[in-house]
């Protein structure tokens, strides 16, 4: 990260860059190996060679291509796992220090998670009345002393670390995003804050109200969470999510003395399970899953107690209203036993609205001036970004690394997409 450097000094970069990439473009033809001495990447899945393209940010980009490696690096170094509030604090505090100097930073204490984070950057333009967020968590799944067997490092054309694709590299696309514009004098149409979350991971409980404050401010929504597949396409739909406990509660008696006596519980459950099962639907999208399942005390007991959490996944906000519904209305099949449930969606599904499509198409055109093709997926998972479609505020999420292997051992991200990724982010927030 780069100190702010005064307007003018911007100013003659800017110059100089757009004369850099003028040129190359003139001498391209008569060049045959031009592009690999530009240092400019081509897209070519887990490789590192160069890039077919002059847009000025891109060339920008590229060139900061082992400052931003650097920067993920440091910031994969940092674990900061969901639960592990001082862990993921020193995360907050690495990203809050680099952006003091650009941004306006306010840190949102909390007592339970990590502190969320919120930067307002000072970017080219005129005053501006619109805003446009940029969303993203610094928490990940991996607990403390994973980096002993997953090491951060640069190997096979990819870097590799936990977190490195959800999403610490996401993080910092934002950050040479903001950067670039800054440093090359491109006037933005709105206002850019950035909001970085801390419980991400277990469903936002303490975040939400920020980001849909934020969201409820802006524009347009862009979400750097990791792309989906190799070649790199934007989520426009995810499913909604989230977990039901059913709690059974049964007559326990000695199972060889006194069996007629016992109303199992963990039969009663059973039945349960295998109802809410028949609730998936693949061609409609829907999913009930029954993730874990626990009860009883000894073989030779009747069970007295069980209970089962079961992830539910929706497409549409219509699905969701009725599994719920349908969920709550569960009544014990064995009427010795009683059934109690808990839980619900912990995220609406982000549905593909005509305001996420105009700015998928935004971004495809924009993608298109890097020589990059964008395509576009609907994925079961959900983020942060389900939040601010539900409020009906265009949103794209998936913008951040191109990679694979989230929350596995296999965990890491393209380096020869680095750059375009960042640059794209960079277009995206100076247009919207």
């Amino acid at each position: 990260m780069v100190a702010a450097r005064p307007r003018q000094e911007r100013r003659i970069i800017a110059a100089l860059f757009r004369f850099s990439v003028e040129e190359l473009s003139r001498t391209a033809s008569a060049n045959q190996g031009l592009c690999k001495s530009t240092g400019l990447a081509r897209l070519n899945g887990s490789t590192e060679q160069p890039l077919n393209g002059m847009d000025p940010i891109l060339h920008y980009t590229s060139q900061r291509l082992p400052a931003i490696i650097d920067w993920i690096g440091n910031l994969v170094r940092i674990e900061s796992p969901t639960h592990d509030k001082a862990a993921v604090d020193r995360a907050v505090e690495f990203v809050a220090d680099h952006l003091a100097p650009v941004a306006t930073v306010k840190l949102h204490r909390q007592t339970e998670f990590g502190r969320h984070l919120r930067a307002e950057f000072k970017l080219p333009g005129r005053a501006k009345s619109r805003q446009v967020l940029g969303l993203g968590h610094l928490d990940t799944v991996w607990s403390i002393g994973t980096l002993a067997r997953m090491p951060f490092k640069r190997s096979k054309g990819r870097l590799w670390g936990p977190g490195v694709f959800d999403m610490k590299s996401g993080v910092a696309f934002f950050v040479f995003a903001a950067e670039a514009l800054r440093e090359l004098d491109i006037p933005c149409k709105s206002k850019f804050v950035l909001q970085l979350n801390s419980d991400e991971e277990v469903g936002s409980p303490t975040s939400r109200r920020f980001t849909d404050r934020e969201a409820q401010r802006s524009s347009a929504v862009l979400v750097a969470e990791p792309a989906w597949g190799l070649d790199g396409r934007a989520k426009t739909a995810r499913k909604g999510g989230g977990t039901f406990t059913l709690r059974v509660k049964g007559q326990p008696a000695h199972a060889g003395l006194d069996f007629a006596a016992g109303a199992s519980a963990v039969l009663e459950l059973s039945r349960q399970l295998l109802k809410v099962s028949e609730w998936t639907n693949i061609e409609k999208g829907v999913t009930v899953n029954p993730g874990v399942v626990r009860g009883g005390t000894a073989s030779n007991v009747v069970p007295e107690e069980a209970w089962a959490e079961v992830d539910v996944r929706v497409p549409r906000p219509s699905d969701a209203t009725r599994l719920e519904r349908k969920f709550l209305g569960l009544k014990p099949q064995d009427r010795r036993t009683s059934l109690t449930v808990e839980g619900g969606l912990r995220r609406p599904p982000l549905v593909r609205s005509p305001g996420v499509g105009r700015l998928y198409r935004l971004a495809r055109k924009l993608a298109a001036e890097l020589s990059v093709e964008l395509g576009e997926a609907h994925v079961g998972g959900g983020s942060d970004g389900n939040f601010t479609g539900a409020l009906g505020i265009p949103t794209l999420d998936g913008l951040g690394g191109v990679g694979e292997g989230a929350h596995a051992l296999t965990e890491s991200i393209l380096i020869g997409r680095i750059a375009d990724r960042t640059a794209l982010l960079a277009k995206l927030i100076a247009a919207c």
